[in-house]
C-alpha cells in the first residue's frame, strides 16, 4: 500500500491518474493500492508511526523549514522503519546556481545546496540513524548544466530536446548502455545524494 503526498493539486492528480492507469493495466500487485493526497511536508496529515518506510524524493531543498520537515518525516515512520531521502549532490547544484540564477531563484525553487554531514545531522536531529549513503542519476548533472547554460527555460532548444529524449529513453527503456553509463557517472557526477536512515526506537 503505497500514499503519495505533494503540496501542488495538479501533480497529486497526476499521481491519481498515473496510480489508476497502472491498476487497470494490472501493474498493481494484488491488494494493493496507491492513494495520493495533498499536504504540507511540515505537517503531514498521517497519524504517527503510520509507514514502514518513507521516501522523500527532491523534497528537502525546498523547504526553508526542513528540520520541521525532518520532524514530520520521522514521526510518521515506524520505530525501526526506513527513510529514503534525495537531495541534489552539492558540486553538481553548486554549478547549476553558478551557472544560472533562474535555475533556483523562483518561487518554490531550492532554497539550499547540502552538504552530505550536514544532511546527516539534521537527519540525526530528527530522530534518525543514516546507515548508508550513495549517489544516483549520473545521467541527469549534464542535462541541467546545459538547461542553464541555454536558459532554464528554453525546452525548445534542439540541444536540450536531444538530451530529454535519451533521458526518457532511459527512464522507460533502461538500454544497457545508458544503465552503464548511469552507474559509471554516478559516483563521480551524480545529481542525487541518497541517504537511508532508521528511526530510532
Amino acid at each position: 500500500r503505497v500514499v503519495a503526498l505533494d503540496a501542488g493539486a495538479e501533480e497529486v492528480a497526476q499521481v491519481r491518474a498515473t496510480a489508476y492507469a497502472m491498476a487497470e493495466a494490472g501493474e498493481l500487485a494484488e491488494g494493493g493500492s496507491v492513494l495520493a493526497v495533498r499536504g504540507d511536508a511540515r505537517a503531514l496529515p498521517f497519524p504517527s508511526g503510520s509507514f514502514d518506510r518513507v521516501v522523500a524524493a527532491e523534497v528537502l531543498e525546498h523547504i526553508p523549514d526542513d528540520q520541521r520537515a525532518i520532524g514530520e518525516l520521522a514521526r510518521v515512520l515506524k520505530p525501526g522503519g526506513v527513510l529514503a531521502v534525495t537531495v541534489p549532490r552539492f558540486g553538481p547544484e553548486a554549478l547549476n546556481w553558478l551557472l544560472s540564477r533562474e535555475y533556483h531563484d523562483v518561487p518554490g525553487g531550492h532554497v539550499r545546496i547540502y552538504r552530505r554531514g550536514q544532511l546527516a545531522a539534521r537527519l540525526r536531529l530528527g530522530g534518525l540513524r543514516p546507515v548508508e549513503r550513495h549517489h544516483a542519476h549520473g545521467l541527469h548533472s549534464p542535462y541541467w548544466w546545459l538547461k542553464c547554460l541555454v536558459g532554464v527555460g528554453r525546452d525548445d532548444h534542439p540541444l536540450v530536446q536531444a538530451y530529454h529524449r535519451l533521458l526518457v529513453k532511459d527512464i522507460v527503456e533502461g538500454p544497457r548502455w545508458t544503465r552503464a553509463a548511469d552507474r559509471l557517472l554516478s559516483p563521480v557526477w551524480g545529481k542525487s545524494l541518497v541517504v537511508y536512515a532508521v528511526k530510532l526506537a
